[in-house]
């Protein structure tokens, strides 16, 4: 099975060693310090419910005013999905860690060359589970703690439709996407253990389970020109679609009509053509320790 319809260097998914375990990221007090410092403004904090049939529902939280410490129980004992962005910038240490092996990584992927790179720092409750969803750049998961099962999918029209990729593009919706368990003959899993990385092939649909463990992974995004070229086309694609327009799947597109998209969506952009649906989600609950779930009542 072709595990994508878009080309770069990776085709499927595969792990890979790294060294954040060992210099001490992932210890309960480590934790807690940055839990403490970490600015309010970039946590996302989630909660997932699911129904027999797969489909999910997201419940959004505030960071709350619990201390390190005690925001760290909370997750731990709950079902949060606690997503820290900005890693680049507020975790400094960390993120010199991973960039020298993702330097390490990017080594055995001949032409791959990120021109940009983020992180976010997961968090995730022993019962936590994340919906089928898409990334919109290469990923590279560095897992630190716990056991963690992903679930990658190909990345072809029937489990991925662009339609629904330039929906999360330009931000009209969030990273999930439409599922259904048939799609589950067809998922590569891999099993995580700390100290492994995992790699996917660009777009690649995936989901993720924790297996009864509190884990920690650093999530690094990275941008390549090629995928920064498609991003670009599914921008205009989705303005084009707008006013009445079909323009053709962006794996049809040759690199220069790619590019060519691209440019066009950076003046779209700034016309504020497209104006996001998920600014501002409604937050009802904070941590707490000993609420079910971890997740009390806001106050």
């Amino acid at each position: 099975m072709t595990r994508t319809r878009y080309p770069g260097p990776v085709t499927e998914a595969k792990v890979h060693p790294h060294r954040l375990v060992e210099q001490g990221f992932a210890t309960d007090e480590v934790l807690a310090g940055v839990l403490d410092r970490y600015p309010a403004e970039l946590f996302d904090i989630n909660l997932y419910d699911y129904d027999d049939a797969g489909q999910v529902s997201l419940r959004t939280g505030a960071r709350g005013r619990l201390n390190g410490e005690d925001l760290l129980a909370a997750i731990q004992q709950g079902r949060l999905w606690v997503n820290l962005r900005g890693v680049e910038a507020a975790w400094p240490q960390l993120w010199a860690a991973a960039m020298a092996d993702f330097g390490t990584i990017q080594a055995t992927y001949p032409g791959m060359r990120a021109v940009t790179n983020a992180g976010q720092l997961i968090l995730s409750s022993p019962a936590a589970r994340v919906p089928y969803h898409f990334d919109a750049a290469g990923v590279v998961l560095f897992h630190l703690r716990g056991r963690k099962r992903l679930f990658v999918y190909p990345g072809d029209e029937a489990h991925l439709a662009e339609a629904d990729m330039e929906n999360v593009v330009t931000r009209q919706t969030t990273e999930e996407l439409p599922y259904s368990l048939a799609f589950e003959p067809d998922a590569q899993v891999v099993d995580l253990e700390p100290g492994q990385a995992l790699t996917w092939p660009l777009y690649a649909p995936h989901r993720v389970e924790n297996l009864d463990r509190f884990c920690v992974s650093l999530s690094m995004d990275y941008q390549t020109w090629p995928s920064r070229w498609r991003n670009g086309a599914l921008y205009t694609n989705a303005v084009l679609r707008r006013v009445g327009a079909r323009p053709r799947h962006t794996d049809a597109m040759p690199v220069p009509e790619l590019a060519a998209r691209w440019a066009a969506s950076l003046a779209l952009k700034r016309a504020g053509a497209l104006k996001s649906r998920i600014a501002n989600f409604e937050r009802d609950f904070e941590p707490q320790v000993g609420a079910a779930d971890g997740a009390g009542a806001l106050r």
